[in-house]
């Protein structure tokens, strides 16, 4: 059994910066892709970041410049730091991560509880 718990979601103004971050435990032999998603309400959920267990990082357009994903292999954890923060970053995030239970080619998906991102004008 594997668990992603998520903290640092709250309530910023804009311009502010808030540091997310999520954190795998249980049955973890190797953990692949970690990434964070949004999802605002009436809106489909959104990749925000992803980053491999080898570095290679990927950002949605709208947090270029913005928003750094970083990972700590060793404790299982990404960090998403979220600067410059405006009103239109206002969702829940979720925590995904690609994790294999043991050595071989089988991999399940994980997501979060999510962690609410509220950004006021």
């Amino acid at each position: 059994q594997v668990q992603l718990v998520e903290s640092g979601g709250g309530l910023v103004q804009a311009g502010g910066s808030l540091r997310l971050s999520c954190a795998a435990s249980g049955i973890i032999f190797k953990i692949e892709n970690m990434a964070w998603y949004r999802q605002a309400p009436g809106k489909q959920r959104e990749l925000v970041a992803d980053i491999t267990s080898g570095g290679s990082i990927n950002y949605a357009d709208s947090v270029k410049g913005r928003f750094t994903i970083s990972r700590d292999n060793a404790k299982n954890t990404v960090y998403l730091q979220m600067n410059s923060l405006s009103p239109e970053d206002t969702s829940v995030y979720y925590c995904n991560a690609a994790i294999y239970p043991k050595r071989g080619p089988v991999f399940f998906a994980y997501w979060g509880q999510g962690t609410q991102v509220t950004v006021s004008s």
